[in-house]
């Protein structure tokens, strides 16, 4: 199964809406940058119809090291998680 890369997607997004590459690809890095800049700041950013970006805190834990076998200690950190809106899921199972 072959996914479509950066440029065919904006090929794609150019023929169909009648925008040039160029104003395609401005406008993907606006919104990527409105993205990371709303998780940021208020912990969300959501996209209707695909899902949301949010900032969650996970917390310590003690893992393994899967070559040694010898337990160690993961640290709390936060990370960025994409939730899928029900709308996608339906759309694509």
């Amino acid at each position: 199964m072959a996914k479509m890369t950066k440029a065919q997607l904006f090929s794609v997004l150019s023929e169909k809406t009648g925008m040039a590459k160029k104003d395609v690809a401005s406008f993907f890095d606006t919104l990527t940058e409105l993205a990371y800049s709303e998780v940021k700041k208020g912990g969300e950013f959501v996209l209707p119809g695909f899902g949301k970006l949010v900032k969650v805190n996970r917390k310590a834990r003690t893992g393994i090291n899967p070559a040694t076998g010898e337990k160690i200690q993961i640290p709390a950190k936060i990370v960025a998680k994409f939730r899928l809106a029900k709308v996608a899921k339906e759309a694509v199972l």
